[in-house]
């Protein structure tokens, strides 16, 4: 008996085996293909704030960024990099909204120049994805299978037929899951990365149509291209690699001149982003349920959450887009505190924020 499985082993399935092993907690890791094999493994794993004017996805990632940056330095100082980035604006819209970040930004501001544009410098940082995923679960069972069945059964969960836990965290991305209710959609955004030779020596980070790593003996990682319309498990036809380098290779282009390049490596996996850009952390609305109450009105404006069914001992991490790295340490930690009862999530993150649109959306399915 396991007290918790996680399903899943990207940056979010890593991030919560991580937290909860260290609270003692005995843990079962579940992945179809092993440690960051899907949209982890192909992530440029750059830590860095979203330069916006505002909202609610700059102010999580902001405090996200802040977090991550001490969180990996502290205990993975092995598999973190400090470096300067450098952001520099894609047309005249953004540098406008970088000039008016840089004037409200509470960040120290780097005086690195460039020519290209309006750009903001900070210390920021660079993760080696697959190491640091590998370095989170130590002392965790991995059991590297899909998970085809979820069942619970008298106060325990069963997967697979074969391994009993008290609690499920699922952390699948945008890759299919056991777990199938109409309210959660996620977006599948395919990314490929590369890494190359070159002899162009690049001292930070740059970040403007696609992101560029600092050099090290003579390589740089060139990542990544965001393909919305490519699916591994919807398409028919296989991803074309030498299509993709070419385009990571032209939009690097754009922001440096790369001499003598040679691609050495590619990586490439599907990313999850949610519909409104937050993530998604917390507990899993269980819709047939919940559309039983008819004491519930779900055409009010502001739902109350606490009045929905949910999935005993189920909850989820996913939705973090192209800033993976950036928020997983930050939500599995909020997560774990949540899962251990000493504290709660915000409903600006929770699952249930999609079940109360599309219950008000999808008033004629109600039953």
């Amino acid at each position: 008996m396991y007290d918790i499985a996680i399903v899943g082993a990207g940056i979010n399935g890593c991030s919560m085996a991580y937290e909860l092993h260290k609270e003692g907690k005995k843990v079962i890791l579940f992945d179809m293909d092993g440690i960051a094999s899907g949209g982890s493994g192909a992530a440029g794993a750059f830590i860095s704030p979203k330069f916006s004017k505002s909202g609610e996805l700059k102010e999580i990632l902001g405090e996200a960024f802040t977090y991550s940056m001490t969180f990996y330095e502290k205990n993975f100082p092995e598999c973190f990099k400090k470096s300067p980035l450098l952001h520099i604006a894609k047309d005249e819209a953004e540098a406008q909204t970088l000039k008016e970040y840089k004037e409200k930004t509470s960040l120290e501001l780097l005086s690195l120049s460039s020519e290209l544009n309006e750009s903001v410098s900070i210390n920021a940082g660079i993760v080696d994805a697959k190491s640091m995923c590998e370095a989170m679960v130590k002392g965790v069972k991995l059991v590297k299978q899909k998970v085809e069945s979820l069942v619970y059964d008298d106060t325990v969960w069963v997967i697979n037929e074969s391994y009993s836990v008290k609690e499920v965290v699922l952390a699948t991305g945008a890759y299919e899951g056991v777990i199938k209710e109409p309210y959660l959609e996620l977006r599948g955004v395919w990314g490929h990365r590369i890494d190359i030779k070159t002899t162009t020596n690049n001292p930070h980070s740059i970040h403007q149509f696609v992101s560029i790593s600092p050099s090290e003996h003579g390589e740089l990682a060139i990542g990544a291209t965001h393909n919305v319309h490519y699916h591994p498990q919807k398409n028919a036809d296989a991803y074309d690699i030498n299509s993709g380098r070419e385009e990571l290779l032209e939009k690097a282009s754009r922001s440096i001149e790369l001499e003598n390049v040679e691609v050495i490596r590619d990586y490439m996996g599907l990313r999850s982003g949610s519909f409104d850009y937050m993530p998604l952390i917390g507990r899993v609305v269980l819709s047939s349920e919940t559309l039983l109450n008819k004491t519930l009105n779900f055409k009010v404006k502001k739902a109350d959450y606490s009045e929905y069914e949910y999935y005993p001992n189920l909850y989820m991490i996913n939705g973090s887009g192209g800033y993976g790295f950036v928020l997983a340490p930050y939500l599995a930690n909020i997560l774990k505190s949540y899962i251990t009862g000493s504290d709660k999530i915000s409903d600006r993150v929770s699952p249930a924020r999609f079940f109360a649109r599309w219950a008000k959306k999808n008033d004629n399915i109600l039953i």
